[in-house]
């Protein structure tokens, strides 16, 4: 079988002073980082969709790219050849993992069983050619946003009739995400949401959510799927009120309705910004409630408000990302997934490689950062030191919860009003980590 990506060679490690575009500078996958190598910690997935399908449209205009692979779009003779293009590209990149929606693989037909069937059918080519690769499968998920009757939502449709066909949908991407060893299954909810209260029933709308996932957990473990299920916060966008706007309101959403023994949340750093938080707060709020699962790795442009899906370049950003996941042992079975696409004007097939070698430098870089502040270990230790009054003493007492409000009052009433509060030190420790990413090359 001839090349689709002709003249792209395999993309090898070559270090920080090569000159050479289609070379990584930083990411050397055998590199052992903190008892590990980059490969194992970072777990890098090509999203199928906008690597495979998106050709740059948007809403003032059609593709620049062509991403037909000389065969009609829109024909299954297009799917193969969209799976032959992404396991050449994953494999001259050394990617091991990619994501998928259902959609994403074969074209829609108007009757589901055919779309089914369909499915079948690619996933048992994708499955020779995980094989023949070495590739896996890190999550799947169906759309359930694109098709127009998921105007009013899928799982919080008014419709019976469209939440069974969402039932269905879940159910066989459940099947083909088990027959290809996906290690997660992410709940996206692109429409689940509203734009008016004046129409809409909030409690019975998220009651119904939680039923068709709990339906989901039931059928997936029955099956067999042993994977995380994930939820993947985005506010605004679509829909102007989203149920799950951002981690924290996704993590109580899974607690009030008993979900969160099997989901996790997928952090991704363009909905980060735009529900008004940092990438790295999204990561703490899930990791601190042990639900950190797995990462969309891109960013957004702050003067823009809406999901641009940009390619990963800051490394202040990639930095803080990778300490946030090393801190808590890293993640179990997610990864990061470049849910990014080339800017419109970049529609060459050397942009796709192009933008895949930024982002995964912009990580590799992350990583060795990340490990440079936990081993330096100021940062640990001032935190430590910052709040060591609760290390004795009345603040021993109110961790433990012996203490009463009562006993507080009596102890503040009799050493009086406290001196000034001890000084938070940001700039220092910003200090430090200037220093420690800057102080001598990579």
């Amino acid at each position: 079988m001839s090349e689709i990506f002709e003249g792209i060679p395999q993309i090898k490690y070559e270090g920080p002073q090569s000159k050479n575009p289609l070379s990584f500078k930083f990411y050397d996958a055998d590199r052992v980082v903190l008892d590990k190598p980059m490969r194992e910690h970072l777990r890098f997935a090509m999203a199928w969709w906008h690597n495979m399908c998106a050709t740059g449209a948007d809403m003032f205009g059609v593709g620049t790219a062509d991403k037909s692979f000389d065969a009609c779009v829109k024909t299954m003779e297009h799917a193969y050849k969209k799976v032959d293009a992404a396991f050449e590209f994953m494999n001259k990149l050394g990617i091991e993992y990619f994501c998928f929606h259902d959609v994403d693989l074969v074209p829609e037909a108007d009757d589901i069983n055919i779309t089914n069937t369909r499915l079948d059918e690619i996933t048992d080519y994708i499955k020779a050619k995980m094989l023949q690769y070495g590739k896996k499968l890190l999550w799947g998920t169906a759309n359930l946003f694109g098709n127009p009757i998921y105007m009013n939502g899928a799982g919080s449709s008014d419709s019976a009739q469209i939440f069974c066909f969402a039932a269905a949908q879940i159910k066989k991407a459940l099947d083909i995400t088990v027959k290809l060893k996906g290690r997660g299954y992410v709940f996206w909810g692109g429409r689940e949401g509203y734009e008016t209260l004046l129409n809409t029933d909030m409690k019975f709308e998220l009651d119904n959510i939680a039923r068709l996932m709990h339906m989901a957990v039931d059928y997936g473990r029955s099956i067999g799927f042993t994977g995380d299920f994930y939820i993947e916060p985005k506010p605004k966008e679509p829909m102007k009120h989203q149920y799950d706007y951002d981690t924290a309101t996704a993590i109580g959403f899974l607690k009030e309705y008993g979900l969160d023994k099997d989901f996790k949340i997928n952090v991704e750093a363009n909905h980060a910004t735009l529900a008004g938080h940092t990438f790295r707060h999204e990561l703490r709020v899930a990791a601190m409630n042990n639900m950190l699962g797995s990462i969309d790795a891109n960013q957004g442009d702050l003067l823009l408000g809406w999901d641009t899906d940009e390619f990963p370049y800051d490394v202040y950003e990639t930095t803080m990302c990778m300490y946030e996941v090393l801190k808590v042992g890293g993640l179990k079975n997610g990864g990061l997934n470049f849910d990014a696409k080339n800017r419109r004007p970049s529609n060459t097939f050397e942009d796709m490689f192009y933008a895949f070698i930024l982002g995964m430098d912009a990580y590799a870089l992350g990583i060795i950062n990340a490990a440079k502040i936990l081993e330096d270990g100021r940062i640990e230790e001032f935190l430590l030191q910052r709040y060591s009054s609760y290390n004795e003493g009345i603040g021993k007492r109110i961790v433990s919860g012996e203490a009463t409000l009562a006993e507080l009052s009596s102890f503040a009433c009799e050493k009086g009003a406290p001196s000034r509060a001890q000084s938070g030190r940001q700039e220092k420790l910003q200090s430090i980590i200037n220093q420690l990413l800057f102080s001598k090359t990579q």
